[in-house]
């Protein structure tokens, strides 16, 4: 079983933008429920079924797995909840570390999240400059959540 360690924080500025290339990502949710969501996903040219259970602390379990693209396409239009999740996603080396930049659009343009997957939910980590507030355990940040709840329906942007 893999186990996804991972946290989240908001991104302050434009310095990131001149450290890599984006990919764009378009994805869906079969299934939200607390104990488990399932999500396909086409980023670029590749389709992905990501299934992830409950998450305890920052951690969770996460089976994903390639798909061929003509089906994630098919699963994406017919099956997911709307909206989809419309991003492009940058990954950009600091320190020892990959961080998953996303710039959200569509219903949550506006929302710039980093993430960083960890070895240990322990492992010390250094924020790169443009990294702000951590928003790890708030589930408005979840992308799972924002189908639901979009950012851009938030009160001033804040979750309120």
């Amino acid at each position: 079983m893999a186990i996804e360690i991972e946290r989240k924080f908001l991104v302050n500025g434009d310095k990131w933008r001149s450290l890599a290339e984006g990919i764009t990502y378009r994805q869906g949710y079969i299934c939200t429920k607390k104990e488990a969501v399932v999500r396909v996903r086409v980023a670029g040219d590749r389709g992905y079924i990501t299934i992830k259970g409950l998450s305890i602390g920052n951690s969770r379990a996460e089976f994903e797995y390639q798909i061929p693209l003509s089906d994630a396409q098919t699963m994406i239009e017919t099956m997911c909840e709307q909206p989809l999740i419309e991003k492009t996603r940058y990954l950009i080396k600091h320190g020892e570390l990959t961080w998953e930049v996303d710039e959200f659009f569509g219903e949550n343009a506006g929302l710039i999240i980093a993430e960083v997957e960890l070895k240990a939910e322990d492992q010390e980590i250094e924020l790169p400059e443009w990294v702000g507030m951590e928003v790890s355990h708030d589930p408005r940040y979840f992308n799972a959540n924002l189908i639901k709840y979009p950012f851009s329906k938030w009160t001033l942007g804040t979750g309120d």
